[in-house]
C-alpha cells in the first residue's frame, strides 16, 4: 500500500471562511483521505492556520488586541467549525509554531548558502500618515489589468495577477485609508527564482502531465511570462524573523519573512508538530526529507493558490540543494459563486461555515458541495438548487431507502434480519449491477473527480430503490412471506454497504447506518467488488434498529427563511 501525503491550502487566520474555501481545499481533501484509509493505505493529512502577513495584523488591529493572542483565539475557532465538518486532519497547526520559523529559516539559510537569496535595496511605498513602510497587502487600489478596484498590492483576488504594489492605480493606504504615499529605499531580501527558472519547468514537464488542466495552465503560464525574482521579506510586527546570523542588518530592522514564503513550509512544519508530540512513534522526514518512493504527496487549492504552490514553492525547495519531498499531484478548483456573485462578509451574501452548521448538519453540506464541486469550472450557489439537492438524494433516495425497509422488517419480521429463501435472479442482476457501479464508484475516486464520483455514488443508491420497487415486499409478504423476508435481507446489506462507501462523503450518517446493524467489529474497512456482489455481511439474525431520520426535507418555509437571512437575489439583476 501507498504511503499518502495530504495537504489542503492553509486558510487565512482572519475571520471565518465561506463554503467557497470549504469546497476549494478542505473538504475535498477529506474526503480522499477518508477514503484511501478505508481502502488500507498510510494516509497523513496536514494543514494548519496560515498565522502571518498583512491579514492576520489587520484583523487583529481591527479587533483591539495583540495579533498572537487573535489568532490563538481565531485557531481554536477555526478548528471548531472543522471538527463539525467533521474534517479529519491527522493534524491541524500553526503557521506561527516554533517549527515552521526553525524549518523557514532553515530554508532560507541553505537558499542564502547556494546563492538563491539576495539582498537588494529596493524603492517601497511608505505611508505619510502611518510613519511606516507599507507591505504589499498594506495597499490597496485598482488592478491595472482588470480594473478590480479592491486589488492587494500582492496580488488581484479578482483576475489572479500577481502584482506588485506600484502597479496599481490610485493606491491607498489598508490602515489608515490614506492616500498620502511615497516611495522610498529600504533593503529586502529576494529568492532568485530566475536562476532556478530552468528547473522548475523540468520538474513540471516531469510532473504535471497527470494534473487537471486548470492546475497545469496556470503553472505553465508563469512559466512563460518568465520567473522573476521575488521579495521575500516584509517590514511587519508578525512572522518568520530574518536569522540574525544570516542577516544581522535585516534582522536588527525586523524584517519578517513574506507570508507566502513561510505559509508553504508549514506543511512540513505543521508535520513536524505532529511528529514533535510522539517523536518515538512519529517520523517527519519520512514523509518529507528523502521520503521513499512509496511516499504519493497530493495537494488541494482553489485556482488562486496554484502558482504559489507549483512554482514559488518547488522553487524554494529545489534552491536548497536538499531532497525534500515535491508534490505529486495538484487538484485544484475554480470558484464556488453565490447566485452568480461573490461570497460577502460585508454585504452579507453567502453561507459562510458557522453559519451553515448552524442550520443543518454537516453531512447536508459535504454531500452538496462535493456533488457540485467547481473542478471543470466555476459553479454557484443558489438554495434552490441546495434544496433540490438535499431534498431529491439524500431525502427521498438514501434516507427513505433506509428508513422504509428497515421501519417494514421490524414490522413484519421483528428486530432481526430475516432469513427467507436463497438469492435469486434479481439478486444477482443487482450483486453485479452494484459490483460494476462500485468500480466506477472507486475509478472516479481514485482520479479525484469528485463530481463524477458523487454521481456514480447516487446511482449506487438509485439501484437499491429499483430492486425495492421491483419486488416490492410490501406486495410480496401477501403470497410469499419467504420471498419478501429475501427482499428485505438484500437491501438490509445494501444499507450496509452504503454505509461502508459513503463514508467519504457523509460520514455522521454512515456511522448512522452502521450503528443500525448489531455486528461485532464491524468497521468502515471497504468492500471488495465480490463482497458487493454477495450483498451478504449483513448475515440474518443479526439483530438490527431503525436510526432516526437520517436527512429532514427542507420545506418551501425553510427556504424562504435561509433566503431572508442568507440573500438569493441576482447580484447582476
Amino acid at each position: 500500500m501507498a504511503r499518502h501525503l495530504i495537504t489542503s491550502a492553509l486558510p487565512y487566520i482572519n475571520g471565518i471562511k465561506h463554503l467557497g474555501n470549504m469546497v476549494g481545499s478542505m473538504l475535498p481533501a477529506d474526503v480522499y483521505a477518508r477514503y484511501l484509509r478505508q481502502r488500507g493505505h498510510e494516509v497523513l493529512y496536514i494543514c494548519a492556520t496560515d498565522e502571518h502577513g498583512t491579514p492576520a495584523e489587520l484583523a487583529a488591529k481591527e479587533a483591539g488586541v495583540p495579533v498572537d493572542a487573535f489568532c490563538a483565539e481565531q485557531h481554536d475557532a477555526q478548528k471548531a467549525i472543522y471538527d463539525g465538518f467533521q474534517l479529519a486532519f491527522d493534524y491541524f497547526g500553526r503557521s506561527s509554531s516554533a517549527e515552521n520559523r526553525e524549518i523557514t529559516q532553515h530554508f532560507a539559510r541553505r537558499l542564502k548558502e547556494n546563492g538563491f537569496i539576495e539582498e537588494r535595496a529596493i524603492r517601497q511605498v511608505y505611508s505619510i500618515a502611518d510613519g511606516r513602510f507599507l507591505p504589499d497587502r498594506y495597499i490597496v487600489g485598482t488592478c491595472p489589468h482588470c480594473g478590480y478596484d479592491k486589488a492587494r498590492g500582492d496580488q488581484c483576488e479578482n483576475c489572479t495577477r500577481v502584482l506588485d504594489p506600484t502597479d496599481l492605480i490610485n493606491p491607498r493606504s489598508a490602515i489608515s485609508g490614506s492616500s498620502e504615499l511615497e516611495v522610498r529605499e529600504t533593503k529586502h531580501l529576494f529568492l532568485l527564482q530566475s536562476k532556478l527558472a530552468g528547473e522548475v519547468e523540468s520538474w513540471i514537464d516531469a510532473t504535471s502531465e497527470e494534473w487537471p488542466q486548470l492546475s497545469s495552465s496556470i503553472a505553465r503560464k508563469w512559466l512563460t511570462e518568465g520567473l522573476h525574482d521575488r521579495a521575500i521579506t516584509r517590514d511587519l510586527e508578525w512572522g518568520v524573523p530574518v536569522p540574525a546570523d544570516a542577516w544581522p542588518e535585516l534582522a536588527a530592522e525586523g524584517k519578517v519573512f513574506y507570508v507566502w514564503f513561510d505559509a508553504p513550509i508549514e506543511y512540513i512544519g505543521a508535520t513536524k508538530e505532529w511528529s514533535d508530540q510522539d517523536p518515538a512513534n512519529r517520523d517527519w522526514k519520512s514523509w518529507w526529507y528523502e521520503a521513499d518512493d512509496t511516499v504519493r504527496y497530493t495537494e488541494f487549492m482553489g485556482k488562486d493558490n496554484v502558482p504559489f504552490h507549483t512554482v514559488m514553492f518547488p522553487a524554494t525547495q529545489l534552491g536548497t540543494r536538499e531532497p525534500w519531498k515535491k508534490v505529486d499531484y495538484v487538484k485544484s478548483f475554480n470558484w464556488l459563486n453565490y447566485y452568480g456573485g461573490k461570497f460577502s462578509t460585508s454585504q452579507k451574501r453567502g453561507v459562510f461555515t458557522h453559519d451553515a452548521l448552524e442550520i443543518l448538519p454537516a453531512d447536508y453540506w459535504r454531500y452538496f458541495m462535493m456533488a457540485n464541486a467547481p473542478e471543470s469550472d466555476d459553479t454557484s450557489f443558489t438554495w434552490e438548487h441546495f434544496t433540490a439537492t438535499v431534498n431529491k438524494d439524500l431525502a427521498d433516495t438514501l434516507g427513505n431507502f433506509v428508513n422504509r425497509v428497515l421501519s417494514f422488517s421490524r414490522k413484519r419480521f421483528g428486530d432481526a434480519v430475516p432469513a427467507g429463501k436463497p438469492a435469486g435472479e434479481a439478486e444477482a442482476r443487482l450483486g453485479d449491477e452494484i459490483a460494476g457501479l462500485l468500480a466506477e464508484y472507486e475509478g472516479h475516486m481514485e482520479t479525484l473527480q469528485f463530481r463524477k464520483a458523487a454521481a456514480a455514488l447516487r446511482a449506487l443508491w438509485s439501484a437499491g430503490n429499483s430492486y425495492l420497487e421491483e419486488k416490492a415486499p410490501w406486495l410480496e409478504i401477501k403470497s410469499d412471506e419467504e420471498g419478501a423476508a429475501l427482499t428485505l435481507r438484500t437491501a438490509m446489506n445494501l444499507i450496509h454497504l452504503y454505509a461502508v462507501i459513503s463514508e467519504p462523503f457523509i460520514p455522521a450518517s454512515a456511522r448512522a447506518m452502521r450503528g443500525a446493524f448489531a455486528l461485532t467489529d464491524d468497521t468502515a474497512r471497504w468492500v471488495t467488488a465480490e463482497e458487493a456482489k454477495a450483498l451478504a455481511s449483513v448475515p440474518a439474525g443479526t439483530a438490527f434498529t431503525v436510526p432516526p431520520v437520517l436527512f429532514a426535507k427542507i420545506t418551501d418555509e425553510d427556504l424562504a427563511v435561509y433566503r431572508e437571512r442568507f440573500g438569493g437575489e441576482d447580484p447582476a439583476a
